[in-house]
């Protein structure tokens, strides 16, 4: 009897990892989007087209092959149609180390492509602000296409340029990228503000009128805990993953995880490499620390200026310490971690694709495997519920929330507090 039962369990197991029970999931992942619409949450897209391609961006062909010129990308109309993707918030990010009007000049020229490419493919996007946009657009078979803002210092100091912006259809704002701002603190600088400043406040405070989403992606800690102290609507993390998995700054701790399920937000999870694999991080310092120890400008380094013996020492330390696996398994894990913290309620996708070049995990390349990802989580037993919720659900109804927000405090005049004045 013991024997049989044995027996049963192993015959169960072999069907669940057949080819059948895999049509089956992958059936079920194109039941689910084809009424939810799958969004993600950060795609660098436009910028890394306009720092390759100058000009031709606003002419070049986008539909197909994008993967196979001689820097890949990881998106393109064709590869975006085989992943089924309903919408897409498109980043317009610009250095944090430009000056502040810089920022903005580039800012704008970014938003303005995200436009252009709109408009030349109507077809397949269009352009969204809100979360009926976002359905509407999904059921007229096109990828809503939204806007978000990478960087605090992309407004100058200046709440004209982020109602600017939110005119121009932006829809969230990243609080900082890399760097420390005048009003916040970034996740990867030196602190200087133990958080948000009073113009930091002003600036949550403005994105909740607006009804455009705070967005804490790069932002330290300490900023993370003042703007969900602050913010009346709930926020999001456009692609960061989750700290106890991998000990980055850029990723969400355990006890900002339970803040945000308070306040109602999304961790949106990120597929960068350090961010994703603690082990692929310890390995990526121990290479840039190898690689200045070979090289150090202006007077260190074993082979200072000796790029060529440099570079092949680097290559063997290469050979020696091959970079640890990291795969969609290591993805899932993330999203799976986050559900169980702060409720499957809050986690949803946000890749960083053609952020990060071709440093993905195995398994979600590029824009075509958000089905492979999905289809995971079934095989860990998600239900198609929760399936549809860290699909889009959850994102839509924080924006339809922050909608909300924004409509109750319509009667608000816009702030109108410089940096230097505000309380």
């Amino acid at each position: 009897m013991r024997s049989f039962a044995s027996l049963a369990c192993l015959t169960a197991l072999l069907a669940l990892s057949s080819p059948a029970a895999a049509q089956d999931y992958s059936a079920r992942v194109a039941r689910i989007l084809k009424t939810t619409p799958l969004i993600d949450g950060h795609n660098d897209w436009p910028e890394v087209l306009r720092e390759r391609e100058g000009d031709a961006r606003w002419t070049m062909d986008l539909t197909h092959g994008l993967d196979k010129r001689p820097e890949p990308y990881n998106t393109d109309i064709e590869r975006l149609r085989r992943g089924m993707v309903g919408g897409q918030f498109w980043s317009v990010y610009v250095s944090a180390d430009l000056p502040g009007l810089e920022q903005v000049k580039q800012t704008l020229e970014q938003i303005d492509l995200v436009h252009n490419i709109v408009a030349r493919h109507p077809n397949d996007f269009a352009l969204a602000r809100t979360a009926d946009d976002v359905r509407r657009i999904h059921r007229a078979g096109k990828i809503a296409s939204m806007i978000g803002v990478e960087g605090g210092g992309q407004i100058d100091n200046s709440l004209s340029v982020l109602r600017a912006y939110h005119a121009l259809g932006a829809g969230y704002l990243t609080l900082t990228h890399s760097r420390t701002i005048e009003w916040a603190d970034s996740a990867t600088d030196e602190p200087k503000h133990d958080g948000l400043t009073p113009f930091g406040e002003e600036v949550v405070h403005e994105l909740n009128r607006l009804g455009m989403l705070v967005d804490l992606s790069h932002v330290s800690e300490a900023t993370m805990r003042d703007a969900l102290r602050v913010s009346k609507a709930p926020v999001i993390f456009s692609h960061s993953s989750a700290r106890a998995l991998d000990d980055h700054p850029r990723d969400v701790s355990d006890d900002v995880l339970k803040l945000l399920a308070q306040n109602g937000g999304v961790v949106m999870v990120n597929y960068a490499l350090p961010y994703v694999s603690d082990a692929y991080r310890r390995w990526s310092a121990d290479r840039a620390a190898e690689k200045t120890r070979l090289n150090a400008p202006p007077f260190g380094g074993l082979y200072i200026g000796q790029p060529e013996k440099a570079a092949a020492a680097l290559a063997e330390w290469d050979k020696a310490h091959p970079a640890p696996p990291v795969t969609l398994s290591d993805v899932a894990d993330h999203i799976v971690h986050v559900a169980k913290v702060a409720g499957v309620d809050h986690v949803g996708i946000g890749s960083d694709f053609d952020g990060v070049g071709n440093s993905l995990p195995k398994g979600l390349e590029d824009v075509s495997t958000y089905p492979a990802l999905l289809a995971e989580l079934m095989r860990r037993g998600w239900s198609d519920a929760d399936i549809r919720k860290v699909a889009g659900e959850n994102v839509l109804r924080v924006m339809a929330q922050a909608e909300k927000v924004a409509a109750s405090m319509a009667n608000e005049l816009p702030a109108t507090k410089p940096i230097s004045a505000a309380p």
